[in-house]
């Protein structure tokens, strides 16, 4: 089965704060633009909350920094079909050997606030329509300069409409043509619209920057902390330290990346010594392994969402009785340790429990059988059958179907299983069916509304479409003012809490094994930053 990221430090922040340009008009006060999304952390003291907790690894809190050896780690890959361009990356193999040799602008944090990485700093004028980003002094693997003309020619070929690549919708708020380079180390983009998110399109998925002009990657040049070396289509990728990264040389001399699609054939490398770290193993790996000697389980935390997604555009999820029902028919924590074996979070019918403009002011909600039982009765669907959607596309959703049709049945409600296709299961539930299995990976809140619960998404699986909702989002996102961006986010919330179609259940942590000689290796939700990041870690 493949393996998708869905669902992708040390950075000298210290020194990077926010100083107005001198063409531009200051949007904000210094003080009021520290504070919101719209530059660049300054104070030391507010990156302690950005930095992912590199003492996860076992040998992390006895062991110093030190420099030499291979290190090789196996992932799930794609066969002929894997890829080394970093703007088609889609596997999680494809998305960490891209972050291995490549650059973006920004990243995301653990809490999914934006980090910069390429960007020295970004700022934008007063109307929230021009932004300019400072590159920071970097070179490719080869001795070029990174250029302002390579953020542009990367952005460019990633908006190709020819073309599909992962940022395209991320980048799609930038007029391309109305955007220049100012120097070789300022990018002035022209937006579309006012967009005070905008460092979230810096750090989207994918967004890499490659060398002007590059369009092959059988050989690639980045400017990331590794070094092609040489691949072995569908089986392995050797790396070497790039000595001139601008974020300080990796510890390791080598990285090797290898391919096991098993997952019993990653745990076996693992434990036999074969490798130093292993991607995605299962929650009963996770718990045969737990008090090993010689191997460790890191949990990563807040790293998929697990949910069940009810159309509410159509019967009988239109009638917003019966969606209250699910909500309270659910248990949750007995959904958590039936399908995750524990390892997770119970989670509250919001995405993004733990990221950055979650509503933890929203009381956790708690299974009420009995006024379950009375809104079922009341909606009419008491005793009727509902189609629920599943198949082997997630690991748990079986299960999870499973468990949950049997919640519902205490609540006079038949859940019906259909196991689908494992290969179109995505696009077949996407508009078709009402209720269906679903999960998602790390992505900043605002993302995940804008791709998902807006009249116009293109991957609205739940078919919510408000005019009230997308007004209180075109607010959030046009606001220079961070504590009104916050209300209206809490607003937006609420709504999706009482409303919504989107039961949230959990949240899975994201399982890694790795030997007892590695050290380094951070706890952060899959796709961000830290997640699957080997520049920072070293062999003990």
């Amino acid at each position: 089965m493949r393996s998708h990221a869905r669902f992708p430090d040390r950075s000298p922040l210290a020194s990077i704060g926010h100083r107005p340009l001198e063409a531009f008009r200051p949007a904000l006060s210094r003080r009021r633009f520290l504070g919101g999304s719209l530059a660049v952390a300054a104070a030391g003291a507010a990156l302690a909350g950005c930095a992912a907790d590199r003492s996860a690894s076992p040998a992390g809190a006895n062991s110093r920094p030190r420099p030499g050896g291979r290190l090789r780690a196996v992932f799930a890959g794609g066969g002929a079909q894997e890829t080394l361009d970093p703007h088609l990356a889609n596997l999680f193999v494809e998305a960490a050997r891209a972050k291995a040799m490549f650059d973006k602008l920004a990243d995301h944090g653990p809490d999914l606030s934006v980090v910069p990485r390429l960007a020295e700093r970004w700022e934008s004028d007063a109307s929230l329509t021009k932004w300019r980003v400072t590159v920071r002094p970097a070179v490719y693997h080869d001795g070029r300069t990174v250029r302002a003309a390579d953020v542009l020619y990367s952005y460019g070929r990633i908006l190709d409409p020819r073309r599909s690549f992962r940022a395209k919708p991320n980048l799609g708020v930038i007029d391309l043509a109305a955007s220049r380079a100012v120097d070789d180390r300022t990018v002035e983009f022209t937006l579309k619209r006012p967009f005070a998110e905008f460092p979230n399109v810096l750090a989207a998925f994918g967004a890499y920057i490659v060398p002007e002009g590059a369009d092959t990657f059988e050989r690639p040049v980045g400017s990331g902390p590794f070094v092609y070396s040489s691949v072995e289509p569908g089986r392995s990728l050797l790396l070497r330290r790039h000595a001139d990264h601008w974020d300080g040389a990796a510890y390791l001399d080598e990285l090797e990346f290898v391919v096991a699609n098993e997952e019993s054939a990653r745990v076996n490398a693992l434990v036999g010594g074969q490798v130093h770290y292993a991607h995605e193993l299962s929650p009963t790996s996770a718990r045969i392994h737990r008090d090993s000697d010689r191997i460790s389980v890191l949990r990563l935390a807040n790293s998929a969402m697990q949910a069940f997604a009810m159309k509410v555009d159509r019967p009988p999820f239109d009638n917003r009785d019966l969606r209250e029902a699910m909500f309270l028919l659910a248990d949750r924590p007995s959904l958590v340790e039936t399908v995750l074996a524990g390892t997770g979070q119970v989670g509250n019918d919001l995405f993004g429990r733990g990221y950055r403009y979650y509503a933890d002011e929203i009381p956790q909600r708690v299974r009420d059988l009995d006024r379950a039982k009375w809104l079922v009765e009341r909606s009419g669907a008491a005793g009727s059958t509902i189609r629920l959607d599943t198949s082997e596309a997630a690991t748990g959703f079986l299960e999870a179907a499973s468990v949950f049709a049997a919640q519902a049945r205490e609540a006079g409600l038949r859940l019906e299983p259909a196991v689908g296709n494992k290969d179109t299961y995505w696009k077949d539930t996407k508009d078709a069916g009402v209720l269906s299995c679903f999960r998602s990976g790390a992505m900043p809140i605002e993302t995940h509304i804008a791709q998902r619960l807006l009249t116009g998404s293109t991957t609205n699986v739940t078919k919510w479409a408000r005019r009230d909702f997308d007004a209180l989002y075109d607010t959030a996102v046009s606001t220079a003012d961070e504590a009104v961006r916050r209300r209206t986010y809490l607003d937006m919330q609420r709504l999706l809490h009482t409303e919504g179609g989107y039961l949230v259940w959990g949240f899975a942590d994201w399982l890694v094994g790795t030997a007892k000689n590695l050290a380094g290796v951070a706890n952060a939700p899959a796709n961000t930053l830290d997640w699957a990041r080997f520049d920072k870690v070293w062999l003990a």
